[in-house]
């Protein structure tokens, strides 16, 4: 703990986001099938395009590998000492390096489970709200997009309603703005009417 102490703020933030920038999709799915996920359904490396490509098992190994990158490194802060903020600058840096991914050039997935972990740390109401707001987005619109940009803009307004440490809120709205701007192309795909539905099945081996 005393290393971790030593660190201070910036040291744990290169830290998260060296945490974070781990492509498990990529590996996962490459270890499991043997193929780039990249190269299929939507290119993404995150949870969602797992699942299409290499099934649910997979794909849930993905999601509790990128929560864990995010919720890592906030723990560690805590562990420190160096207080919220310093643990909500470690969980953005995580965050950005899951969508920036040094690893990937520069590339990297869209946040969102990285995001969720991150928020297990922080506040496991608010995480555990906003997986609802996802549930229920996509039970009802079979867009996983749609329901992640449902449920991060969500996030801020859990954390006023219970009253969130101001650090915490800073994290909500940089999650958030992470989110939308990762999903970009999705919300111009949803606008078309072009949009992958979660339901999508891909295999690889007939393409």
């Amino acid at each position: 703990m005393v290393f971790l102490a030593g660190m201070g703020w910036w040291g744990m933030a290169v830290l998260g986001y060296l945490l974070g920038s781990l492509p498990f999709g990529l590996w996962l799915v490459r270890a499991t099938r043997g193929v780039d996920i990249r190269r299929y359904g939507s290119g993404n490396i995150g949870t969602t395009n797992v699942l299409r490509v290499a099934g649910p098992r997979v794909a849930a190994l993905v999601l509790l590998a990128d929560a864990a990158k995010g919720w890592l490194p906030v723990v560690l802060a805590r562990a420190a000492g160096l207080g919220e903020p310093a643990a909500v600058l470690a969980g953005v840096a995580a965050m950005a390096g899951h969508s920036w991914s040094i690893w990937l050039g520069g590339k990297g997935g869209k946040g969102v489970a990285t995001g969720l972990g991150v928020l297990l740390g922080l506040d496991p109401r608010v995480a555990l709200a906003a997986f609802g707001v996802w549930i229920g987005v996509v039970a009802l619109s079979r867009y996983s997009s749609l329901g992640s940009i449902s449920a991060a803009a969500s996030v801020p307004l859990w954390m006023i309603l219970w009253h969130a440490p101001a650090a915490h809120l800073v994290f909500g709205v940089a999650a958030a703005l992470v989110v939308l701007v990762r999903h970009r192309a999705n919300i111009r795909r949803l606008l078309r009417g072009e949009e992958l539905p979660i339901t999508l099945k891909i295999d690889p081996r007939r393409e």
